[in-house]
């Protein structure tokens, strides 16, 4: 038996080591890999971000255009908050070892770790997750749009949003 032939030798993968695919570092606490179709070929509606984050580190508000996510802990404790699209309200469920919480495909939701060494797992149902995160809304967005949709001050409105750092993806950011 050959355990170690990780590929079919016909160009299509079967093995991939999410440690070696790193989608965001932050620091040696805080980082998510990420294994997908593109790492691992053979993959065609899932993949997995592996998440890690010290207490108080925030996956910033985000939503997945093309897929669901299954968040499931691992180990620590994170409080998954979401906002239901139909009912613009939000929820909130703190997890700990073992527990999933569902975000649907397109729902507004970001991550607080609860504890340090806080590890879980996002599992997609798409081979290449897509992701847009709020501060890339807030900072990508011009200047003048948020103060004429809301009738606020375009000044304010730069002062408010020059600290927020685009694609922080995991906060809080470190620009002060």
């Amino acid at each position: 038996m050959a355990l170690e032939n990780k590929n079919n030798g016909a160009g299509v993968h079967y093995f991939a080591d999410v440690n070696n695919n790193p989608f965001f570092v932050k620091d040696n606490k805080n980082y998510i890999n990420i294994v997908s179709s593109k790492q691992l070929n053979s993959l065609q509606d899932v993949s997995v971000l592996d998440i890690f984050l010290s207490k108080d580190s925030i996956i910033e508000p985000h939503y997945h255009p093309n897929g669901s996510e299954l968040t499931y802990c691992i180990s620590g404790s994170a409080t998954i908050s979401m906002m239901n699209i139909d009912t613009k309200e939000f929820q909130h469920y703190r997890t700990t070892p073992g527990q999933v919480v569902n975000v649907p495909q397109g729902w507004w939701h970001y991550i607080l770790a609860n504890e340090d060494n806080t590890h879980f797992q996002g599992i997609f149902n798409v081979g290449v997750p897509e992701v847009v995160f709020g501060s890339d809304l807030l900072t990508r967005t011009p200047a003048d749009v948020f103060p004429y949709a809301y009738g606020i001050d375009q000044n304010l409105w730069k002062s408010v949003i020059s600290n927020v750092v685009p694609t922080t993806v995991i906060g809080p950011s470190s620009k002060k």
